[in-house]
């Protein structure tokens, strides 16, 4: 599902990862964390997509950076972030930008 997101500006964290084989409990916690991130002050919404190959994108809005510090620093989320790095991530890269324009286009 598209995030439906407020005018810009507005932040976005993007989480690219190509993942290791095998599930070894990564869809319960990717759940979980998107779970957790959609309680958290100063959410504005979160999408995300895994091809076949492995390679998965997920990009998280917020409104500010001190909210998305506060994701960054939450125990549950560091724990799980420390778990993908030695278990589900072959290579992973996280961006945080901030949204000037947006533009939207739906039938």
């Amino acid at each position: 599902m598209m995030a439906n997101t407020p005018p810009a500006p507005y932040y976005a964290v993007i989480f690219t990862s190509l993942r290791t084989e095998g599930d070894q409990g990564y869809a319960e916690a990717a759940a979980r964390m998107v779970e957790l991130a959609r309680e958290q002050p100063g959410i504005l919404g979160v999408e995300s997509a895994r091809g076949e190959d492995g390679l998965g994108i997920t990009v998280s809005y917020w409104d500010s950076e001190a909210a998305i510090l506060a994701w960054k620093h939450h125990p549950e989320h560091s724990a799980i972030r420390e778990r993908g790095r030695l278990t589900w991530y072959a290579r992973c890269h996280t961006r945080v930008c901030r949204v000037e324009r947006a533009y939207e286009f739906s039938l």
